[in-house]
């Protein structure tokens, strides 16, 4: 039977949990911790005898795609290395007291589960999978459908419009306000499954937290499209987005051009954090002395590590903060895309492996995480009907292409702005290249832009570059890959030209003559 493709999208409702109950969920979830682990350990074991057949390695010589895929199936179906054969043999171990703490469809939400993550392994997009340990486990289930296990309910109007998460003989209340928008649209939906979400709170204090400091959440799965507020109405111009490591430029063909910096918002307390992880270093060596020799380096082979009630505090503070961190963080990000979305829905980006730039530019991925922001912006715009391309950077070349010559000439990664012989310049490097994605035809590799046409953007561009030098002269610290540092923005400050001068033409002549870099 086909599965019906229909659009979806996600309303999370906070959860009142009591004491019992939330004793009762902690227990499920860690049943459901190790029959993850089974099912995790049952494929892996199925993916071995698979590729240790022979006939693995015939099948990887087979030249012919449709014959090699046939016969990678065949072995798939003899060794029962599928998604549906792991959700037999979950119901063949989920007998006995299991039964009490997990349902039918969870069990096998938890097979499919496993099953993707050894299949990434099978497919050599992952090395090795990971099994959940004991405190830092399972903390979400969802169900298959909502009609049994795993499911929510809403009351009638007339009683109070309450809705309740019922899974294994709990009925736990949702916190749900009826005079928000989103919350009103959405539960007027069907709901195609749910997902009972468990989270640390930032103290155990919190509202809403149990004994242990955890909070808990239901996320709902429905069918249909999600509220759109009057305030995120989608635009119609057409942009091109530069995204580097730090910096993000935003070039539209009409209104547009920002050089911004990536989550400018994000001031993470690294002072706090290398307090926290030397206390936590300091906790596991007291700890476990035997594990390490006379000049206090870490022996070799595998060890059994202790944990003190205070290194398991410290450890939670340390993740804490990671966690309000990457909570604005993702906050950040969906700011950022309805802000792009509000000038237009037709967007052109250069195709980019955020993982490579790990290597190099490790610090500000792990801070900034472009990729992600990528990601939501491509869910954004397929809310809102628009699109999203991406072209290759090695086709296109367009850091390296001047659209007043049509040469290319090839820069150092050092060097931060377009200036050429042509007339074309001084344009800082990333705002042009966002401007030539912005009038990249769709059919073409070589973007089109007339001359009438570059007058009224390089105005723009520059008012773009004076926005980052007031930025700069004044206490705020820019990434150098804008081109502009502190010191040289205030040597350009003061170098500019005053507002007596008579000419337009020639304050403007002047100003980017000031903001050529030394």
């Amino acid at each position: 039977m086909k599965r019906s493709n229909t659009n979806t999208f996600l309303l999370e409702l906070p959860l009142r949990t009591d004491a019992g109950q939330a004793k009762r969920i902690a227990a499920h979830l860690e049943v459901g911790r190790g029959f993850y682990n089974n099912m995790l350990g049952e494929a892996r074991r199925r993916l071995a005898r698979m590729r240790n057949d022979p006939a693995w390695l015939l099948a990887r010589t087979i030249r012919s795609k449709s014959e090699r895929h046939a016969a990678y199936n065949a072995l798939r179906t003899r060794y029962g290395f599928s998604e549906f054969s792991l959700h037999r043999y979950a119901t063949t171990q989920r007998v006995h007291w299991l039964a009490e703490h997990l349902d039918s469809n969870t069990a096998q939400k938890l097979a499919s589960r496993a099953y993707q993550a050894v299949n990434r392994v099978c497919l050599g997009q992952a090395k090795h999978v990971r099994f959940k340990s004991r405190g830092r486990g399972l903390d979400s289930v969802e169900g298959k459908s909502n009609t049994s296990g795993l499911r929510f309910t809403l009351q009638d109007p007339t009683d109070g419009n309450a809705g309740f998460l019922q899974w294994q003989g709990d009925r736990i209340e949702a916190r749900i306000d009826w005079h928000d928008p989103v919350v009103a649209h959405s539960l007027r939906h069907r709901v195609k499954y749910c997902r009972l979400i468990r989270r640390r709170a930032s103290s155990e204090r919190c509202q809403g937290a149990d004994a242990h400091g955890y909070r808990y959440s239901v996320q709902l799965i429905l069918e249909g499209e999600p509220y759109q507020k009057p305030k995120h109405a989608p635009g119609s111009d057409i942009i091109g987005l530069d995204i580097g490591p730090q910096t993000l430029a935003i070039v539209s063909q009409e209104q547009e051009a920002r050089l911004i910096t990536f989550c400018d918002e994000l001031r993470p307390n690294a002072r706090e954090r290398r307090r926290l992880q030397r206390r936590l270093d300091h906790q596991r060596r007291a700890n476990n002395p035997e594990h390490y020799d006379e000049q206090r380096r870490c022996k070799p082979g595998r060890k059994r590590w202790k944990e003190s009630r205070n290194s398991q505090k410290t450890r939670q503070r340390l993740a804490a903060q990671e966690r309000r961190l990457a909570a604005l963080r993702k906050s950040l990000h969906g700011r950022l895309a309805h802000e792009i979305v509000q000038i237009g829905t037709t967007i052109t980006i250069e195709k980019t492996s955020y993982k490579g730039w790990q290597r190099r530019f490790g610090r500000s991925i792990g801070l900034r995480a472009p990729g992600m922001f990528v990601e939501h912006l491509k869910r954004t715009v397929a809310k809102t009907g628009g699109m999203l391309r991406e072209v290759s950077a090695f086709d296109t070349c367009l850091s390296q292409y001047c659209h007043g010559c049509g040469c290319y000439v090839k820069k150092l990664l050092s060097q931060r702005w377009h200036h050429c012989p042509c007339g074309i310049g001084p344009v800082q490097r990333d705002l042009y290249s966002a401007t030539l994605l912005a009038f990249l035809p769709q059919t073409s590799l070589i973007p089109f832009m007339a001359p009438e046409r570059w007058a009224g953007v390089e105005t723009r561009l520059t008012l773009a570059m004076e926005g980052v030098q007031q930025r700069a002269s004044g206490r705020v610290s820019v990434p150098t890959s804008m081109g502009i540092s502190r010191e040289r923005a205030r040597q350009r400050k003061s170098l500019a030209p005053t507002r007596q001068e008579p000419s337009l033409l020639c304050y403007r002549r002047n100003r980017v003559e000031a903001l050529v870099p030394a």
